[in-house]
């Protein structure tokens, strides 16, 4: 067989492209920022992207930190991971703590039916970029996942306030970006822009990545409120009409106990997740996510104030 012709039938798997694209990506904020930070849950998504990140700079370490946000209501399973991966990563952690803020009265805790602590993350993250300088940070969005997102370029232009102006995005040709600020401003970067909730679990399945234990079925105590099942726990007040009930669930997402709900769930393997992903038409935050129910545009206006 000629060359050319042995040329011509290589072909990158999807797979292979998302990473390749992703770890392009990663390089280039390495190469063209000062302080990058990766913004670490211990959810999937970011799962995805600390493994990315491994892969682009093996086998030198990873060259910036982690960062999580944390409300101080997230699930027990979802820490434990975290400090676990993060070490075993050998990557230093930033936490932005929402409890902090709090005590020191820079936020105010929200009260009521749907009170949650998610929309106070803007500010311990925001803070967080300041003070530690970061210049860059990724995130772990995907267009997929909600409108406001896919509104998002992959390099993501925030102001001295950390605010996002849909109207003033950069454009992205052929893949050249725009990394030019100004001190005080900084830039949002999303790697998994291109890729879709069912291409992540091929790739946790491919890369054989540990999950916390909440992404598959398992029995848990929990409470139906305006049709998103809540976990029983001491971060939430129930109504009289909310009892507590077992049932067997996973979670599609990770977020903040208080605003981030169950689906019914039997997928116990890597597989029957897929399988069930593949089969549903709703997203994952547009099913599980109560905070993205508050209005019409709920995620673009807290993108708009400096949310992830």
């Amino acid at each position: 067989m000629s060359q050319s012709a042995a040329l011509g039938r290589y072909q990158l798997s999807q797979l292979d492209f998302l990473e390749a694209e992703a770890i392009f990506i990663m390089r280039e904020v390495a190469a063209e920022f000062e302080r990058p930070v990766l913004l670490f849950s211990g959810g999937k998504d970011s799962i995805v992207m600390l493994r990315l990140a491994e892969k682009a700079f093996w086998p030198g370490p990873i060259p910036f930190p982690v960062m999580h946000v944390d409300t101080g209501h997230n699930f027990p399973e979802v820490m434990e991971y975290r400090d676990r991966r993060v070490a075993q990563a050998g990557v230093r952690l930033v936490v932005a703590s929402v409890q902090e803020q709090i005590d020191a009265g820079k936020v105010t805790e929200p009260t009521g039916r749907w009170a949650s602590r998610n929309r106070l993350q803007t500010a311990a993250l925001l803070e967080a970029i300041e003070d530690n300088g970061f210049d860059a940070a990724f995130g772990g969005a995907r267009r997929d996942e909600e409108k406001a997102r896919a509104k998002e370029r992959v390099f993501s232009f925030r102001d001295e306030f950390g605010q996002w102006d849909p109207k003033n995005q950069r454009p992205e040709l052929w893949n050249i970006y725009n990394t030019r600020i100004n001190r005080g401003e900084h830039i949002r970067v999303f790697p998994l822009s291109n890729w879709t909730e069912l291409d992540v679990w091929g790739y946790i399945a491919r890369e054989r990545l540990e999950l916390p234990s909440i992404y598959f079925a398992h029995r848990r105590r929990v409470f139906e409120r305006d049709g998103i099942l809540l976990a029983d726990s001491p971060f939430i007040s129930r109504d009289d009409d909310e009892p507590v009930f077992e049932a067997m669930v996973r979670y599609r997402t990770v977020g903040d106990m208080t605003c981030t709900g169950a689906v019914r769930s039997s997928a116990t393997e890597l597989d029957e997740v897929m399988a069930e992903i593949a089969a549903t038409r709703i997203t994952e935050r547009g099913q599980t996510r109560a905070d993205d129910r508050a209005s019409e545009a709920a995620m673009e206006d807290r993108k708009r104030e400096g949310y992830f």
